[in-house]
């Protein structure tokens, strides 16, 4: 199902966004390394971008977090084009 972030929102962490998105993701799920999500689709399309390091899904948002000195212009062009292609 496709998801439309709605609101981004910075964290006390620099390397981390809040990613308010519509409809909802469904059940919370958090992944440390692209092998935990494996059986995910949404997490490992995600884990798919270059730099991102882990993941948060959870009922309202999707929370993730990069290596330190990405640029979050481009990672976020990114995350929405997973985003509007997930299924």
């Amino acid at each position: 199902m496709p998801y439309t972030i709605t609101k981004i929102e910075t964290t006390p962490n620099p390397n981390a966004r809040k990613l308010i998105v519509e409809p909802s993701p469904g059940a919370i799920r958090s992944y440390f390394k692209s092998a935990d999500a494996a059986n995910d689709p949404l997490g490992s399309a995600l884990f798919g971008i270059d730099g991102i390091t882990n993941v948060l899904i959870h009922t309202k948002f999707i929370s993730v977090c990069v290596e330190p000195g990405t640029s979050w212009k481009s990672i976020t062009k990114a995350i929405e084009s997973v985003l509007a292609q997930s299924t």
